[in-house]
């Protein structure tokens, strides 16, 4: 079997749009800057697309330095990350875990384009996966996503009209693997990296959430849950942790170490 990575995506600011990568350095956290930002209520419960649809039609940008959000209708936020602000302990999924925040001049931003209140926090500390002994930033559970390019196509089979690879925001697609083989590794090693899938990604109403106009619908959980309905969800992609790190460069060929 030959199998190739054929995309990166990094997101800088959790639920906001991905970056695509042509190569990256795969740190013990994920790819470059993958959530290191993270839009919080004032109690610091995490905000997301689940909750703000409008969130899908954020452009964000970081180099390190400076995070950029572009929006529809309103003058871009240019932001200099702050390192030394306040620590605030913060919330994701049933996680708690802690976040510098990023001052008044980028939560007013926010709270008047979402019409929500809310603060920008920025990843400080240690967060541990669940499983599988990896660590993340503010991702929901794991620091990558991996799907098979061949499960899009068998989905889009189902679907009356396809769906683009950006409603399940993985961080890699690779194509090769054959529809939903991404279930059937355990460790794969892509370019200089070494991965390992720990557990199957069970999708919620991101999925359904147009990521160019916010506009939301029935699919494509609706004909998932016909045939990818689990003990555990309706599953599309793998979340995964990294082993051995490395650069990571699109058309680098994969290779299975290890099958379940």
């Amino acid at each position: 079997m030959t199998a190739t990575l054929t995309e990166l995506n990094s997101y800088p600011l959790k639920s906001g749009g991905g970056t695509p990568l042509h190569s990256a350095e795969l740190t013990s956290k994920g790819l470059p800057f993958d959530r290191e930002f993270m839009l919080v209520t004032p109690e610091g419960r995490f905000l997301s697309q689940r909750d703000l649809a409008q969130m899908a039609l954020l452009r964000p940008s970081y180099d390190g330095e400076i995070l950029t959000v572009n929006a529809p209708g309103v003058p871009a936020l240019v932001h200099k990350a702050d390192r030394d602000g306040e620590v605030r302990d913060v919330v994701v999924q049933r996680t708690e875990c802690q976040g510098v925040d990023q001052g008044d001049e980028a939560a007013a931003w926010f709270s008047s384009l979402l019409g929500q209140d809310c603060r920008l926090v920025r990843f400080t500390g240690h967060r541990s996966t669940s499983r599988g002994g990896g660590e993340a930033m503010f991702a929901d559970g794991y620091p990558l996503l991996l799907i098979s390019a061949e499960s899009l196509v068998d989905l889009n089979a189902r679907l009356d009209e396809p769906l683009p690879m950006n409603r399940f925001r993985p961080s890699l697609v690779v194509e090769g693997l054959g529809a939903f083989g991404e279930d059937d590794v355990r460790l794969l090693r892509v370019g200089e990296t070494v991965i390992e899938a720990i557990k199957p990604c069970s999708r919620c109403v991101i999925t359904t959430t147009d990521q160019e106009t916010a506009e939301r619908g029935r699919e494509p959980l609706r004909t998932l849950a016909t045939y990818r309905n689990r003990d555990r969800g309706i599953q599309f992609g793998q979340n995964c942790v990294p082993r051995t790190l490395g650069t990571l460069t699109l058309g680098d060929p994969v290779e299975v170490l290890e099958a379940r």
